[in-house]
């Protein structure tokens, strides 16, 4: 699996244990940025080139950092497609794989650390959506919204 990565200034320095739990589950990296410390770094543009990897197929997951990992998870939920969540459970971060097919992790590196961090992305990763009709029932509403909204 290749897993988009991407993080503002605030996620950066979370971003090396991040690659490193993503290669230790057995995935390769599409590197979104940032790649440098830059305080002008903002996370909507991470957010954003993360989703665009997933929804063009470069990427089969991804993973936001920022600050709280509220403000990236609300920029990456923009696009038509993705489903985001900010995780800082393991329950939350495999259940909204197999439950709502969730395509994108956000994570808050001022809220957790490392450790929690590469637990969170292995949780995320070996996930798989479990295709129970309630489940796809429930996503095509989801997608339904999605076209309404855009409609408008």
């Amino acid at each position: 699996m290749i897993v988009a990565l991407g993080t503002d200034h605030a996620g950066f320095p979370l971003k090396m244990a991040l690659a490193e739990a993503i290669r230790a589950n057995g995935h390769e990296i599409l590197d979104c940025g940032a790649h440098q410390l830059e305080p002008g770094d903002d996370y909507p543009d991470f957010a954003a080139a993360v989703a665009r990897a997933v929804l063009d197929g470069k990427a089969d997951r991804g993973v936001i950092v920022c600050g709280s990992g509220v403000g990236a998870s609300v920029a990456a939920n923009k696009f038509d497609g993705i489903r985001c969540a900010l995780c800082h459970d393991t329950f939350s971060a495999h259940q909204g794989v197999e439950d709502d097919a969730m395509n994108v992790l956000a994570l808050g590196a001022r809220v957790i650390g490392p450790s929690l961090a590469a637990e969170l992305i292995s949780a995320f990763l070996r996930a798989d959506f479990s295709g129970a009709p309630r489940h796809k029932r429930r996503l095509e509403k989801i997608a339904r919204i999605e076209r309404e909204a855009t409609s408008r």
